[in-house]
């Protein structure tokens, strides 16, 4: 058996791994506002959730917190051992279906340059694109330039396999030269939950690790 991640933190983490590797992070906050597809079936009650936003999901802040710095950690004899960053959370339930939108604040090692960053993101490539695994899209993470974009009606299903590319966008300058802000949403059922899984166990298969 294996742990697949959470749907908001899979995306989250696909998004810092380009940003951790080239420039180094030291503090992550981020701020989700997540769908209510997300809460399975049959989720949350309409009257709660038509015209309103729930500042509370209980134990994701948890999850999106620590669940990152396991995925971008270090493989070693003694198990994983976390990335060397903090992440601070604060989640919301939204009224959409699907779709999870995320906004986060970072601060880096090195300088934060919107158009490095923006070409960083956009020049990732995973083992799964370079083992061309079936449920790989081309490219993992889509740049959008425009003002207000990215939205979950517009952007969800981006890509070459509908739903497994993140899209990113607003992407500026922090408060000093090491920090920046950008936004992105990630198809919580396809890229955070299902989709995942499959591409797990493709990876897996192709790996030889399925016996």
């Amino acid at each position: 058996m294996v742990a697949t991640p959470n749907c908001t933190a899979a995306g989250l983490a696909l998004v810092l791994k380009p940003i951790h590797e080239s420039l180094g992070l030291k503090r992550v906050i981020v701020s989700t506002m997540q769908a209510v597809s997300g809460a399975g079936y049959p989720g949350v009650p309409s009257l709660d959730i038509l015209e309103n936003v729930i500042p509370f999901i209980k134990d994701e802040e948890d999850k999106v917190e620590k669940e990152p710095l396991k995925m971008l950690g270090d493989v070693n004899t003694g198990g994983v051992a976390p990335a060397r960053f903090d992440i601070s959370a604060m989640v919301h339930r939204v009224p959409t279906i699907d779709g999870h939108l995320e906004s986060m604040y970072v601060e880096t090692e090195d300088r934060f340059e919107p158009p490095r960053v923006a070409e960083l993101l956009e020049g990732f490539r995973g083992e799964p694109q370079r083992m061309k695994l079936p449920t790989a899209p081309a490219e993992p993470i889509i740049v959008t330039r425009e003002e207000a974009r990215p939205q979950p009606r517009l952007d969800r299903y981006a890509g070459t396999v509908p739903g497994m590319s993140v899209v990113v966008g607003r992407i500026r300058k922090g408060l000093d030269p090491k920090s920046g802000r950008l936004t992105f949403i990630s198809h919580n059922t396809v890229r955070g939950a299902a989709g995942s899984t499959i591409l797990t166990a493709e990876l897996m298969y192709r790996k030889g690790l399925l016996g």
